[in-house]
């Protein structure tokens, strides 16, 4: 079992976010905004992140490339979850240091896939 940390301020996709995590198996932690997720990463050092990239405080590529650019936090995948769908947002999000990038809406499916991927 994965721990998992979602960092989103929808509590709505927070919650459909981590009815997958825990349908294949995972533990969920949840964060509601960049600055908390930053924190929240440093201090359970999960498996992996999924990440929303519109949030209050700190945006998702703010908190993204914080956490790749610590040490301490580096090697924890980030997987984008978002709404920004421009293929320069794809770009940008990928330069800093994000793994994957999903658009939302995604499907159950899709975003289990990545999930797998990611922690194999």
């Amino acid at each position: 079992m994965a721990r998992i940390l979602i960092v989103d301020d929808s509590p709505s996709q927070l919650m459909g976010m981590k009815r997958i995590v825990e349908k294949l198996g995972h533990e969920a932690l949840s964060a509601e905004d960049g600055a908390a997720g930053v924190e929240a990463a440093k201090a359970n050092l999960p498996d992996l992140i999924l990440m929303d990239v519109v949030m209050p405080n700190l945006n998702g590529f703010q908190a993204t490339r914080s956490i790749t650019r610590d040490p301490s936090t580096k090697h924890i995948p980030v997987i984008l979850v978002t709404t920004k769908d421009l293929d320069t947002d794809r770009v940008w999000g990928m330069r800093q240091g994000a793994k994957a990038y999903i658009t939302k809406p995604f499907s159950e499916s899709e975003l289990s896939e990545l999930i797998v991927q990611y922690l194999t």
